[in-house]
């Protein structure tokens, strides 16, 4: 059989479209391309990521156990985090991923591959979905392991489901995420060398028990210690960190100018400072004396003319909120049995992220304990401020010296008097600061100075400071019996862990902590765009016909007009 030219050129030409198909495919295997026509630029890595991976010089292995028979959300979380490490990949080949259902296989081997997992703390989701008409309950292991080494780090991927919020937007919150969360697990395991954080003692500070849940969360990464600043001649520039948690009792100026050089020098500090003693037990047992209230009594920590100095006040005053948390009251008897119920109580502000910084970015609210407001002030060398704390527009404050009682449970509140908007109740000041020391040092400190060989400086180098006025919300309780610690944010009372308390701290030390600029990412947004049900409804038959009937007429033309045309053609001939 002799092949006409017409079927050799057809031939000729099947085969090029083969060769230029295979072609494609074997160079895309080797090299990623993406396009981002995204509105939020959702595909789109920060500088500070991609600076980040491009720098890495050993190989990353990525194990993502997302994978196997997933509800359509986690399909969605799969997706997204495949499409991010093949990004991530296209950067630098020496990140090597792969995905792995760890229900796979027969019951005993999905058994012990759970116990394997549960020893290293990755406990799984339990998710209840339809799979057609079949009820389908599994647990989903929503983690991506990165090893280096003998090392490796694990990364939830699944977000908590905020108040409020549904399903769709808790996998949007995590989508969100992902670029933040894997590309700061990658900076965590390549560090060679850990940073050192300290928490000041020796003025009444939070101890070691009442800071046991973050000091644990952190000493994953950092080297934690405790130091009373009596005793050390200055605090030595390996500090990267100090955090001042709570403290009750006068600094004296010899802390005072060994935490301010500090700063001088670049060091970073987290302020977390309670103006007022105020204790809620000693409420009630103050009602039972003849003066019928109870006068919490400011600390005297001779902190505010060197907050002053550094750009914020801190006020003599309590914040009060309507968006707040309850504690309970007697209401009667039962039997012998007390009766209690929940009231809401002012003192204890529901402080919600409203910012696009990246400390709050997608955090759950934040239980605050008698906070005061914080004001900010113009300073001579350039300082940003950035409030990241506020309370909600339903606010007011109480000046101090003020009488606390539970007289405002009895009644409800006036709505009015919350009138005073927003109070800042957290600020970030970031830049470079003026010593509070400046024309008025001594020559004992100067000596101190010199013993360590550093020179005294009126002036800083860029650098941050965090002022929150509450320390007790990072504070987590200690069973005596079982050595279990709370986890912060815990509410006792309502049975209930606000998770924005731990996320806040943690978030915060890290932006302190962060040179590369990786926190950005957390400002991401994917937008959740949901349909419109309202139009769906009215406007269902036009968009079924566009869907369905339109491809229908459309191929019934094309295939007329084919017909019509090859007639013509071949009738001429």
């Amino acid at each position: 059989m002799v092949m006409s030219k017409r079927g050799i050129q057809s031939l000729i030409q099947v085969v090029v479209v083969l060769v230029i198909l295979i072609f494609i495919n074997v160079i895309s295997s080797y090299w990623y391309r993406y396009f981002d026509l995204t509105e939020e630029k959702k595909y789109t890595l920060t500088d500070a990521s991609e600076r980040l991976v491009n720098n890495l010089d050993e190989q990353l292995y990525v194990k993502i156990l997302l994978d196997g028979n997933l509800p359509s959300g986690f399909k969605r979380l799969k997706n997204s985090t495949r499409e991010l490490m093949n990004q991530l990949r296209s950067i630098n080949s020496n990140i090597i991923f792969e995905f792995e259902d760890p229900n796979a296989g027969t019951v005993q081997e999905s058994n012990v591959r759970r116990e394997e997992l549960y020893k290293d703390r990755i406990v799984p989701t339990k998710v209840d979905f339809y799979e057609g008409d079949e009820f389908v309950q599994k647990f989903i292991y929503p983690y991506a392991l990165i090893y280096r080494n003998d090392n490796f780090i694990k990364v939830n991927l699944l977000e908590s489901l905020l108040p409020g919020s549904n399903e769709d937007e808790t996998i949007n919150n995590s989508i969100s995420l992902l670029e933040y969360k894997m590309t700061n697990a990658i900076q965590k395991i390549n560090q060679d060398n850990r940073k050192n954080i300290i928490f000041t003692s020796g003025n009444g500070e939070l101890d070691a028990k009442q800071t046991a849940k973050l000091r644990t969360s952190l000493r994953s990464y950092y080297n934690i210690a405790s130091v009373n600043l009596d005793t050390v001649v200055a605090i030595p520039p390996a500090i990267d960190l100090v955090v001042v948690a709570k403290p009750q009792t006068e600094f004296d100026n010899k802390v005072l100018f060994k935490i301010d050089q500090y700063i001088m020098n670049g060091g970073k500090v987290i302020w977390l400072v309670d103006p007022l003693k105020v204790d809620v037990t000693k409420i009630n047992g103050a009602l039972s004396t003849e003066n019928k209230f109870y006068v919490p009594e400011p600390y005297p920590l001779n902190l505010n003319d060197i907050f002053f100095k550094y750009g914020v006040r801190i006020n003599p005053n309590m914040v009060l909120d309507l968006e707040c948390t309850a504690i309970p009251q007697v209401t009667g008897m039962q039997g012998d049995k007390v009766q209690t119920s929940l009231f809401k109580y002012f003192y204890h502000p529901l402080v919600s992220s409203t910012g696009d910084h990246p400390i709050i970015k997608n955090i759950d609210r934040i239980n605050m304990f008698f906070p005061a407001s914080i004001d900010t002030i113009k300073t001579k060398t350039p300082v940003t401020k950035t409030v990241l704390l506020q309370s909600s527009p339903y606010s007011r404050f109480q000046l101090t010296p003020a009488r606390l009682n539970f007289e405002i449970l009895k009644y409800d509140p006036d709505i009015s008097k919350f009138n005073k908007g927003r109070q800042n109740l957290g600020v970030l000041n970031e830049g470079v600061f003026e010593s509070f020391f400046k024309n008025r040092v001594n020559q004992e400190s100067l000596e101190s100075l010199k013993q360590i060989g550093v020179d005294f400086k009126t002036q800083s180098v860029p650098t941050k400071q965090l002022f929150v006025t509450d320390g007790d919300f990072i504070k987590s309780k200690v069973n005596p019996v079982t050595n279990e610690v709370s986890p912060m944010g815990l509410n006792e009372w309502e049975r209930k862990v606000y998770y924005g308390n731990e996320d806040f701290i943690l978030n915060a030390v890290e932006y302190m902590m962060d040179e590369n600029g990786v926190l950005a990412s957390r400002s991401k947004e994917v937008k959740l765009r949901l349909m419109d049900v309202m139009k769906i409804r009215n406007e269902k038959g036009f968009w079924q016909f566009i869907n369905l009937g339109l491809p229908l007429i459309l191929l019934a033309v094309f295939g007329f007009l084919f017909n019509f045309l090859r007639k013509r053609r071949y009738a001429k001939n």
